[in-house]
């Protein structure tokens, strides 16, 4: 088992009685606070990931879990006034954020970001998840495009913003160089293309998916083709504006 995937078991019982104390301190003042107190606050800001990191004792992997957990509790756990949804985004972000730079290997904060908080019914708080979720793509599309994938289905089938769909599509097709790709992450461009009417657009990149060889096997190469075909004989529709 490598280091950044031991359970949680095995975190040091320091960090387990940190995490009790600073839930029994949110406990407390939320017992304290007056029932018609304003909850905006309830997320406190994030700490420095550098600040973890010295808390840690040489454990970040553990001390962005532990940090999970602490950031979870204030959904499931009774002490927070307001579901997720209502959240300050811009502080629930700093603390996804803090907890990747601790382990960058770990997916649940992505995965937490793309379908939790991204799914959230309102679409300004939607797309400040779904940007945090592009920008740390960016760190390292190879690993993290599954995520971005999903925030490319959220940005076209719930909030139908599809530039932004598109955007999203075309960072998986251009920056992921892992072979593992599957060929429906990079047809998300061609399905997006054709739904914005882009035909002209819709040939040109599924013809050059084709010439690049980037299609080694011969089934998905062959349906690619039937593809091709059949958008060259729809007839030319102008773009929606």
């Amino acid at each position: 088992m490598r280091r950044d995937e031991r359970p949680l078991s095995a975190v040091p019982a320091w960090i387990h009685a940190a995490l009790a104390a600073a839930l029994a301190v949110q406990i407390g003042v939320r017992l304290e606070r007056p029932a018609g107190a304003a909850a905006a606050a309830d997320l406190p800001a994030a700490p420095p990931a550098a600040l973890l990191r010295l808390a840690s004792l040489d454990e970040p992997e553990a001390a962005a879990r532990v940090a999970m957990l602490y950031l979870q509790a204030f959904d499931l756990g009774g002490t927070n006034r307001l579901p997720y949804r209502e959240l300050d985004y811009g502080r629930l972000v700093a603390w996804l954020r803090a907890m990747l730079e601790l382990d960058p290997r770990s997916e649940y904060p992505l995965f937490s970001a793309a379908r939790v908080y991204a799914e959230a019914p309102d679409p300004k708080r939607s797309r400040i998840m779904l940007e945090f979720i592009y920008e740390e793509f960016l760190r390292d599309p190879n690993r993290r495009w599954p995520w971005l994938a999903h925030a490319t289905l959220i940005a076209k089938h719930r909030l139908h913003d599809l530039p932004l769909a598109l955007r999203y599509a075309k960072a998986i097709d251009g920056l992921v160089t892992a072979p593992v790709l599957p060929l429906w992450a990079r047809q998300m461009q061609l399905f997006i293309l054709e739904d914005m009417n882009e035909l002209d657009a819709a040939k040109v990149m599924l013809g050059g998916l084709l010439e690049s060889g980037a299609i080694r096997d011969p089934n998905e190469a062959r349906f690619l083709k039937r593809r091709l075909e059949e958008l060259a004989g729809e007839p030319h529709r102008k773009p929606v504006k």
